[in-house]
């Protein structure tokens, strides 16, 4: 079964280290992964390993202009895991990423879009992050975040935590997007 083309976007975390096991079970059900990583998410991944993975290139900077696009137009895409930089930069528009630029473009056409944030209880408490989060909803994103999906940790724990990121979780909601026919 051929699903199309997911993005998946991981963010600068340690949990960024275990994305290759969402992209596992993206290609299990029949998804053309392709991963793009922030500048500080490159820190986190094994570039080699995702692009053998995939069959393409992981991205983290923008083409130059003029260069032809190397990955095929998305069809869904999950950021996850997000930090709250990259929600804050989101819900403000902001796109002087790469990756933060497939995001709002990608809501701008419609496509379905699933981000899973991963950060620690400090973090996860403040104003902003929470606005945000509650904007990206309004705006038709589905926000896999609170206790219900994955519980925050003390500040300086994460990488204790790494082995119960919900992975499985995202590429269920991007199932249930893509299925239902919505953005």
């Amino acid at each position: 079964m051929n699903r199309g083309v997911l993005y998946i976007i991981a963010c600068g975390s340690p949990v960024a280290r275990d994305v290759s096991r969402l992209v596992t079970l993206a290609q299990h059900e029949g998804w053309d992964v392709c991963v793009v990583v922030t500048p500080d998410g490159r820190k986190f991944v094994d570039v080699p390993a995702l692009a053998l993975q995939t069959g393409h290139p992981v991205r983290t900077l923008y083409k130059n202009p003029g260069d032809p696009d190397v990955l095929p137009a998305p069809d869904a895409i999950i950021v996850a895991p997000a930090t709250v930089n990259t929600v804050n930069k989101w819900a403000c528009g902001i796109a002087d990423t790469l990756a933060l630029g497939l995001v709002v473009e990608g809501q701008g056409k419609g496509l379905p879009i699933v981000v899973m944030p991963y950060t620690n209880l400090a973090m996860g408490s403040h104003p902003a992050f929470r606005e945000s989060l509650e904007r990206l909803r309004r705006w038709g994103v589905t926000v896999l975040f609170g206790d219900d999906f994955f519980p925050l940790h003390p500040p300086g724990t994460g990488e204790q935590h790494r082995d119960t990121f919900p992975w499985g979780l995202a590429l269920e909601a991007v199932h249930s997007r893509v299925e239902a026919g919505r953005p």
